[in-house]
């Protein structure tokens, strides 16, 4: 409407005609996508899905596993996009366009630890690799399983671009105490550093808690008042 100066009925039935003719491809109500001339006739059209989460998400930003593989956090590759909005979620699954988006719903003050990237000629937002790791120790899920969210905290320890006091002032922030107890085990276990795990001794919360809540965990670690599986216990002792 505003770019060809027409009517809303006018813009509809040019987009209508447009997607008729195979130039567009509709994601949704108000949202299309224009096709490249190679990919004509082809059910996808998209070489980059990330450049949808603006229009189909906003305000909201890409995160979890799919955050730490854009990080460099772990070479496993995942099929879908973890996708954190401020909408309600519906839907935890939603495919669009032939891609496959898991959406997370996260309150608008809980916005923070992102960073902008160009995709094309889109901006999407992206958490950076500390708003990633605390994203993924606050919801395992999100992370692929407890096990790969180890793998990647492990990755970040290596990094000589990490910083340990934002990864400690995102989690204040966050304002979920189980996030200090899952990220003092893993620290502890995998040799991190002694301040960031006194750090995470430091706040603990009364209670305890699952090391990941998907799990059957009835070891409980006194130390960090947090539930673990069998498994993880006799690893720890080893």
């Amino acid at each position: 409407m505003r770019v060809l100066e027409l009517d809303r009925t006018a813009a509809a039935k040019t987009l209508a005609r447009w997607t008729m003719q195979g130039w567009l491809r509709r994601i949704r109500r108000g949202i299309y996508v224009s096709v490249a001339i190679g990919s004509l006739g082809s059910e996808h059209v998209l070489d980059d899905p990330w450049v949808l989460v603006p229009g189909l998400f906003a305000p909201a930003y890409i995160g979890g596993r799919t955050a730490a593989e854009y990080w460099d956090l772990t070479e496993q590759l995942f099929n879908d996009i973890v996708v954190m909005t401020t909408h309600l979620v519906r839907q935890k699954e939603q495919k669009r366009h032939g891609a496959t988006f898991t959406v997370r719903h996260v309150h608008e003050r809980k916005m923070f630890g992102t960073k902008t990237v160009w995709r094309g000629r889109t901006k999407v937002m992206v958490s950076d690799p500390e708003r990633t790791i605390v994203d993924m120790l606050d919801d395992p899920v999100v992370g692929g399983g407890i096990q790969h969210v180890a793998d990647c905290l492990a990755e970040y320890f290596k990094r000589k671009d990490r910083e340990d006091n934002l990864l400690l002032e995102y989690i204040e922030r966050l304002g979920n105490g189980a996030v200090f107890k899952r990220l003092g085990f893993l620290a502890e276990r995998q040799g991190g550093e002694d301040k960031l795990v006194q750090a995470c001794a430091g706040h603990l919360t009364k209670g305890t808690v699952k090391l990941n809540p998907a799990l059957d965990c009835t070891k409980l670690v006194t130390r960090w008042r947090l539930w673990i599986p069998p498994r993880w216990k006799t690893e720890a002792r080893a």
